[in-house]
């Protein structure tokens, strides 16, 4: 049911779910470096965090792509979309309550299948809760309550684990996550749609009939996803880098904590620049602030100073950057797809995200461990700027 005012309950539900679901994740999210060099030790840590993140995104996105296009067949979104937030919320807290980093792998991979399977019909489902006109700002506050739970989920680590451990914060995590369930099942509300043999699209059906500019917008995706490094190995570098400074302990706590300040800064700028999108249009912020700005994080990681001012300023940035990067790509699809096709193509989106974090996280953690980190980052820089070059020569018809 789409409202004339971008606020309403449907949008406010999906935020608060997020909310919740972000304040879970993002607490196993933050301390999984510090379990990893607990379970395998600093050498091989890199190596195997760009792997367990790579693997789970990558596997995450091709669970959206089914997902998506389900949601359209059958003109049902909310069903697969409690689905997704139940399997995160279990297998995220599981991933850290084992033995072998394995086993890890497994866990995350199964919580990010369940990212999967909710995100392209809850992306769906925002946009057909509002008019086009207020795209941007309808996807800029579900990206801002996203991040508040991406902040006080990183702040709890902060505090609660001196105290309590790092097996215990996996514990925890699954709290905020069965919340997570229940207010998206509650809240959320979708119209019944009638479906007849011609709006039954196969999938390859449908994947063709995805527009022109849609496709060159994937390519673009594409190109910046492969230099689109997990934020986990953000986390890693700060804390390499402030060790010899600061000591291993500090150093962990700070990454946490900065970690949470760039999350601020992302939840600030979220709306915002989701509104000026819709003032202004889409393209040019998001090549700037989503595309060229993380290149420029990535100079920052491969050329740092050993200063906590300099990771201050750095995850300021980052924070910007992923404010533009989430919620414009998002509006600016939205303003691409049809409604028939729209979960399709947002799954077709998160597929190429997904493919593209693999392949960035294996990259950047096979750069880091092979040759130094500096290579890994230089790499990502020279790609996410890149993209953004090819974004501002696209010509929207």
């Amino acid at each position: 049911m789409k409202h004339n005012k971008w606020f309403n309950k449907n949008i406010f539900a999906v935020g608060l779910t997020s909310l919740f679901s972000d304040f879970s994740h993002e607490t196993t999210t933050v301390v999984l470096p510090t379990f990893l060099i607990s379970l395998v030790g600093s050498t091989l840590a890199p190596q195997l965090l760009g792997i367990i993140t790579g693997l789970s995104d990558a596997a995450s996105t091709f669970v959206a792509l089914l997902s998506g296009w389900i949601s359209d067949r059958v003109k049902k979104r909310k069903g697969l979309i409690v689905a997704g937030y139940t399997a995160t919320g279990i297998f995220a807290g599981l991933s850290g309550l084992v033995t072998n980093w394995w086993w890890t792998l497994v866990y995350r991979t199964l919580a990010w299948m369940g990212r999967g399977l909710r995100e392209s019909p809850r992306d769906a489902l925002i946009a057909d809760s509002v008019i086009p006109n207020y795209y941007g700002r309808a996807f800029g506050f579900h990206r801002a309550m996203d991040t508040l739970g991406a902040i006080a989920g990183p702040l709890f680590v902060f505090f609660a684990l001196p105290r309590i451990g790092v097996r215990n914060i996996f514990l925890v995590s699954f709290i905020p996550g069965i919340l997570a369930v229940l207010t998206i099942f509650l809240l959320t509300k979708e119209d019944s749609k009638k479906t007849n043999g011609q709006e039954r699209l196969k999938f390859w059906t449908s994947i063709s009939l995805l527009p022109k500019d849609f496709r060159l917008f994937l390519l673009v995706m594409f190109i910046f996803g492969i230099g689109n490094f997990n934020r986990t190995l953000l986390l890693l570098r700060t804390q390499e880098v402030l060790t010899p400074v600061n000591g291993f302990i500090i150093a962990g706590s700070f990454s946490v904590l900065l970690y949470a300040l760039r999350n601020v800064f992302q939840a600030i700028a979220d709306y915002i620049v989701g509104h000026l999108s819709d003032v202004f249009g889409r393209k040019t912020l998001l090549s700037v602030l989503g595309f060229f700005l993380f290149g420029l994080v990535s100079l920052g990681l491969a050329f740092p100073t050993p200063t906590l001012w300099f990771f201050v300023l750095l995850f300021a940035l980052s924070g910007v950057s992923a404010a533009a990067y989430t919620a414009l790509e998002s509006a600016y699809a939205a303003d691409l797809l049809p409604e028939r096709l729209r979960g399709t193509g947002f799954g077709v989106l998160q597929t190429v995200d997904g493919i593209g974090d693999f392949i960035s996280s294996c990259i950047v953690g096979f750069l880091w461990s092979a040759i130094s980190p500096s290579a890994g980052f230089e790499y990502a820089a020279i790609l996410t700027i890149l993209s953004g070059f090819v974004l501002l020569g696209l010509k929207k018809k």
